[in-house]
């Protein structure tokens, strides 16, 4: 049926048809976080070009050239055509999906912990502080920010991603203000992990700071350096230098 609409509309637009060609469809299942949310994409290709998709998101087909209008308003059109297309989901995706979980053996990968916060010199601003954490399988896991010991609900997480080899990573924000002395901690739970991993961060001197203060110490050495280096040489030129005595009174009358 493919192939037939592929010649037909083809025919419609009255180009000519090449000598060689390849016509493609490819099903394809997406998963995220596990089989809780599944979205099935069947794609149409010409020579390696694609022209229309159906989304199992959307619920019909979408044109993705000019070449696939046609296709996507005849099969839009065919409602039977469009349920068993949305079935696909629980029978080709989720289907398959257990049957692999189940012929593969468990595994259970430990995440990767990584801390990170936005550069903002004023630490009365707002600072964006980032846990990332990686390569964790399987797909459940919990992570939270504490402030001072306390959990702080006001964070914002990225949608899991998964990696490509069966790994997922995952980003939760949180967007606080800051003063010296605040600790903030990631907490990461998951079943590969005996107890939660908790990854600290708090503010750091600033660099200028920081080479102020070294600039200033290092000052202070040297000026003690030069100090006592002077010291000591005023001390050995004074013990040195001769003393003149002044002639007494008959000699200096001889003398004149």
């Amino acid at each position: 049926m493919a192939l037939l609409a592929l010649l037909g509309a083809r025919a419609i637009h009255g180009r000519e048809t090449a000598v060689d060609f390849v016509a493609e469809v490819r099903s394809e299942c997406r998963f995220l976080n596990g089989t809780q949310q599944v979205r099935y994409l069947r794609r149409f290709a010409y020579n390696g070009q694609q022209f229309v998709h159906f989304d199992s998101d959307l619920g019909y087909f979408v044109a993705d050239t000019e070449f696939g209008e046609p296709d996507a308003k005849y099969w839009n059109s065919d409602e039977e055509f469009i349920q068993r297309l949305k079935a696909e989901v629980e029978r080709f995706c989720r289907h398959n999906y257990d049957v692999f979980e189940s012929s593969m053996p468990q595994r259970r990968l430990k995440p990767s912990v990584r801390l990170y916060a936005s550069k903002t010199v004023d630490p009365k601003k707002p600072h964006r502080l980032t846990c990332n954490v990686n390569g964790f399988y399987p797909y459940g896991i919990t992570v939270r920010w504490f402030k001072n010991g306390l959990e702080d609900p006001g964070v914002v997480s990225s949608e899991l991603l998964q990696n490509g080899d069966w790994t997922a990573q995952i980003m939760v924000l949180l967007s606080t203000t800051i003063q010296h002395g605040d600790i903030f901690i990631c907490e990461v739970e998951h079943i590969s992990l005996e107890q939660p991993i908790r990854l600290e961060w708090k503010l750091q001197a600033s660099e200028s700071a920081r080479n102020k203060m070294v600039t200033g110490i290092v000052g202070f050495v040297l000026g003690g350096i030069f100090i006592t280096i002077g010291l000591v040489f005023y001390l050995k030129n004074k013990k040195g230098t001769r003393q003149f005595i002044d002639c007494a009174p008959e000699e200096a009358n001889f003398m004149n």
